[in-house]
């Protein structure tokens, strides 16, 4: 049998590959039936919890949510991200690493970056944790306000080697976060494993979006997000009928009562 992450690679260049980011139970059980790949990423940071950046997040936070997305998943590909300050050397990140996939029975890691971390990429993989990687913008280095990537040629050339290095390395998929459209499309027919775009064309294999920022309720206005629900404005009006109902004694009624 196929693992899913054979599956995964399988799809380079033959169908495109749907992947969504999201922190709890009640959403992985609905994308599973849509998905081929659910992250947990730990945009949860800005989304969940309001922080200002991903940096903030914990390890215990990842496992947490991480646990409850679980719950819902019964076919797709199931990663998790690693959280800032986790893996910053290789015997770090390997407890880190078995910590995470041990208690949220995931199936693959995400880490952000390229020729800096790839001693420790190679370790964890030789230790048999499985890599998802991530170049352009890397959320958990980045400070101040969020430009593409690939503008001029060392910029260009610094993230395509960081590409083969991670394939040579033996990850296998890497998510390339808002890189310019020729670049995305250079990366991805240039390595041979599946890139996963958000904000970056659609010459990558597949796209990646945070589920809240596509259901409009996440305030996000990012050039990358499409929204294709109003989710807000839903729930807004369920609330406001609930209130009307309670302060007319309309709810409950006898049904809803013991």
């Amino acid at each position: 049998m196929i693992n899913k992450i054979q599956k995964l690679i399988n799809k380079k260049n033959k169908s495109k590959i749907v992947s969504l980011s999201t922190y709890s139970k009640n959403m992985s059980s609905i994308i599973d039936n849509y998905c081929d790949l659910v992250l947990v990423g730990d945009s949860l940071g800005s989304v969940l919890y309001n922080f200002k950046s991903t940096r903030s997040v914990t390890l215990d936070m990842m496992i947490e949510h991480s646990k409850s997305v679980k719950m819902g998943i019964k076919k797709s590909l199931f990663v998790v991200d690693m959280p800032f300050k986790t893996y910053r050397n290789s015997k770090e990140a390997l407890k880190n690493a078995k910590k995470i996939m041990s208690n949220t029975k995931c199936d693959a890691v995400k880490l952000e970056g390229g020729k800096k971390i790839i001693n420790i990429i190679k370790n964890l993989i030789k230790n048999k944790i499985p890599v998802m990687g991530h170049l352009g913008i890397l959320p958990q280095s980045h400070i101040g306000k969020f430009k593409y990537k690939g503008k001029n040629l060392i910029e260009r050339n610094r993230i395509l080697n960081d590409a083969k290095l991670l394939e040579s390395a033996g990850v296998f998929s890497i998510v390339l976060e808002c890189i310019e459209t020729k670049l995305a499309k250079e990366i991805t027919n240039t390595i041979k494993i599946p890139t996963i775009g958000i904000g970056a064309s659609e010459y990558c294999d597949g796209q990646i979006l945070v589920l809240d920022d596509l259901l409009g309720l996440n305030p996000i206005n990012a050039r990358f997000v499409k929204k294709y629900s109003n989710l807000k404005k839903v729930i807004n009006k369920a609330v406001s009928n609930f209130t009307k109902d309670v302060k007319k004694k309309k709810f409950p009624k006898k049904k809803h009562s013991y």
